[in-house]
């Protein structure tokens, strides 16, 4: 596998090659998440036998790039804006003419709010066969409430959230945990390929590690 960094549009994206690849995943990143691909790459390999390619992007503003309407600040001053769309439109026009090449299979995920944002693309539009949201954050204002009144397009969906998530001191975040149980009796009562996995720990264990079992099942689901 051949990693390669190359800019689109501005963006820093990591590009991890295999020349027999079935499966493109392609993930929204952060710099914390950068510093772990490596580690997830691996975690992949170990986790699946599909031939993958990888690609990542940075996000410059996590919360306005990757969140689908304006919402007040949760923690901190900083609010949600509206800009996944955008974001999306990123994806489908720009990376994937430069990276795809003719790898049929592509597989949209990421993590936290990375994760609510490829759920939400899921949502969207069929060209993703499949969507991993790892510990995302369903807390998100009116995100259930959507979820409840649409329907996804994606062929398969992987959710996950650390068993420790719904304990957080954050009344907003706390409601992760029914959220995410919620979400998963949506999906599940709208498609055949999804499931909910739960691992030990809170939102900040082993990002990447959750990362990669996501797009490990998605991928075994893609034929």
């Amino acid at each position: 596998m051949i990693k390669n960094e190359i800019s689109i549009d501005g963006r820093l994206c990591i590009l991890y090659q295999d020349e027999a690849a079935t499966h493109l995943l392609i993930q929204p990143i952060d710099e914390h998440d950068l510093e772990l691909l490596d580690q997830e790459i691996e975690a992949i390999k170990k986790l699946s036998d599909k031939p993958f390619s990888l690609v990542a992007f940075m996000i410059k503003d996590w919360n306005q790039e990757l969140t689908p309407w304006a919402a007040p600040a949760i923690f901190g001053k900083v609010p949600f804006g509206s800009g996944a769309e955008k974001t999306l439109e990123f994806i489908t026009s720009q990376l994937l003419p430069e990276v795809q090449e003719n790898i049929p299979h592509l597989i949209l995920g990421g993590y936290s709010l990375a994760g609510l944002f490829a759920l939400w693309s899921g949502y969207q539009t069929d060209k993703f066969d499949g969507i991993v949201a790892a510990s995302p954050s369903v807390w998100f204002p009116k995100w259930i409430e959507y979820a409840t009144d649409n329907k996804p397009l994606a062929k398969s969906i992987y959710l996950s959230l650390g068993d420790k998530e719904e304990k957080a001191k954050n009344p907003v975040m706390a409601q992760v945990g029914n959220a995410i149980r919620r979400q998963n009796e949506l999906l599940t009562g709208q498609m055949d390929n999804t499931i909910l996995e739960w691992n030990p720990g809170n939102h900040f264990v082993d990002s990447e590690k959750r990362t990669a079992k996501g797009f490990a099942w998605v991928m075994d689901k893609c034929v």
